[in-house]
């Protein structure tokens, strides 16, 4: 009788596993309506690009914030160091750009544990417009992203306007993995929770909000000590009866990983964060492994043909899901290196209960389980 149930246990993960795989991969072919049409009112808005450290791409990155197709907007660059490399790119930019109000704030004030928040509050003061676009350094946008994004907000009842977004890799396999993580796992999972109807998601890619909605939350002050910040940011606007909404416009973003060391303390943060802002739902997630669940599954069904035959569509739709997200310049030896991305993504969602610690630049910290986090002294 035991066996009898084990055997059918099995089978029931395979079917889950493919079910699920099949769902990711058609709803990456399913476009996002667009969140708006073209918008009648172009209301100012104030661009906030917290900065911390520069790499190779990050000059085009924040270029093309600069060079957008909008009549009116001030973008606001905020780093804690005059010494910060970044600096450098930002003067640059102002004079690329002399007919933009680019700003540039230095200020190594804390008012939490998230160093970013803290660059963020310090850049209030000088934010003049209604309407605010908060991005993170490494993306990159098309001169259509900001009319794109504002439009939404000038529904009173959107709190939020957030991005899906895609990971360009540098040549190397820890990048490409690391791109692989966000294009064939994150992303993936979350347009199927956007097919079923859920906005439980904020994207720090981008984040579009107006003045008033986020005085209503407190302010930036008021996610200061959150590790996921952008979902904070989502959850409180929520809170307040207000929706979030998916744009359609894709962003990049680049991935840098240069080592297997910085690919694993990097999904570690990212796995533990979303761990301590959806704990439910992070406990059930390993459905969304779908080759190595459903191959655990053919094992507990004693390789059950039933099992296997859902392991073959399992396996299909991962390679066609592979197709589908993969960037153009890719070639067809990347499709040996899925088994590898797929058991990483496994070992790292196991370890991730392990423990509550996480390692973001140079600092560590101690997630709570409200998504706040706590630095951890280094003896």
């Amino acid at each position: 009788m035991i066996d009898t149930w084990v055997v059918w246990g099995g089978v029931g993960l395979a079917a889950c596993a493919m079910a699920y795989s099949v769902v990711a991969w058609l709803a990456v072919l399913t476009r996002i309506r667009p969140s708006s049409s073209v918008p009648q009112e172009t209301p100012a808005v104030t661009l906030f690009k917290p900065l911390c450290g520069a790499e190779a791409e990050t000059y085009d990155c924040l270029r093309s914030f600069c060079d957008q197709d909008y009549p009116e907007f001030e973008v606001i660059f905020g780093v804690a160091d005059l010494n910060d490399p970044v600096v450098a790119i930002v003067e640059r930019l102002k004079q690329e750009f002399p007919q933009r109000p680019l700003q540039l704030v230095v200020d190594r004030r804390q008012y939490g544990s998230s160093r970013k928040v803290s660059n963020l509050v310090n850049m209030m003061p000088l934010a003049h417009h209604e309407f605010f676009v908060i991005s993170d350094s490494d993306v990159r946008v098309g001169r259509d992203y900001l009319a794109k994004v504002v439009a939404p907000l000038l529904d009173a009842g959107v709190g939020i306007v957030t991005c899906p977004y895609r990971g360009l890799p540098r040549p190397g396999l820890w990048s490409l993995l690391g791109s692989q993580f966000i294009n064939e796992w994150f992303m993936p999972s979350v347009r199927v929770a956007a097919l079923s109807g859920s906005r439980s998601f904020a994207f720090g890619v981008t984040i579009a909000i107006s003045r008033r909605a986020l005085a209503r939350i407190g302010g930036f002050k008021a996610i200061a000590n959150q590790l996921a910040d952008d979902y904070r940011l989502g959850e409180l606007t929520r809170g307040l009866g207000l929706k979030t909404v998916l744009s359609d416009v894709v962003v990049d973003t680049n991935v840098v990983e240069g080592s297997f060391g910085d690919l694993v303390r990097h999904e570690l943060r990212w796995l533990r964060t979303i761990r301590a802002v959806r704990p439910v739902g992070y406990c059930f997630s390993f459905i969304t492994f779908g080759v190595p669940v459903a191959i655990f599954g053919v094992l507990l069904a004693g390789g059950a043909a039933s099992a296997i035959a859902m392991l073959a569509v399992t396996a299909a739709a991962r390679i066609l899901l592979h197709f589908k997200t993969r960037n153009q310049d890719a070639s067809l030896r990347q499709l040996f290196i899925l088994p590898i991305r797929d058991l990483l993504s496994v070992a790292l969602w196991s370890w991730s209960f392990a423990t509550r610690r996480v390692h973001w630049r140079n600092d560590h910290f101690l997630v709570n389980r409200d998504g706040s986090v706590l630095p951890v002294v280094r003896i």
